[in-house]
């Protein structure tokens, strides 16, 4: 699912990005998962809105949002993923949006966790350091993903 750019032969993956409604840039990645953003584009606030029709959900990459998405498909419920592009936007974009949780990176530095405590929602995290949702996706499949992110949403009181 996305927007590829062609560009001299190599396929990017085009992310866009929009703040307050607008679009203020993207994020290419390559097929090796390699991230940029635009020269010059405005990166602090924006996200990539995916469904808007339910729970809001913060995380940091766009895979990791691709994982979430599937896992709430399965288990049925409503979904507003929101893509953030790095730990410091996610925080701020949570903070302005009333309800919702953030599924946080557990980086090996402590920083997913430390600011998904600073973004003031419950948060989500995986068990082992290293790792990000899609990390554990990946690694336990959909039915035990969506279990653990199920067992967190009736631990806090969102299903």
């Amino acid at each position: 699912m996305g927007n590829v750019w062609d560009k001299d032969g190599e396929k990017l993956l085009v992310i866009p990005m929009r703040s307050s409604g607008r679009l203020v840039g993207c994020q290419l990645i390559d097929s090796d998962g390699n991230k940029k953003f635009l020269n010059g584009q405005v990166t602090k606030g924006a996200s990539f809105l995916m469904d808007a029709k339910g729970l809001p959900i913060f995380c940091e990459g766009y895979a990791t949002a691709l994982s979430i998405r599937e896992v709430m498909k399965a288990i049925k419920i409503r979904y507003s993923i929101y893509v953030c592009f790095s730990a410091g936007n996610m925080k701020d974009i949570a903070k302005s949006i009333k309800s919702g949780f953030v599924v946080a990176d557990n980086d090996p530095s402590g920083t997913g966790e430390r600011v998904a405590r600073k973004a003031d929602k419950p948060y989500w995290i995986s068990p082992t350091i290293g790792q990000d949702f899609n990390d554990y996706w990946s690694q336990e499949g959909t039915f035990r993903a969506s279990q653990s992110l199920k067992k967190f949403l009736l631990t806090n009181a969102y299903a």
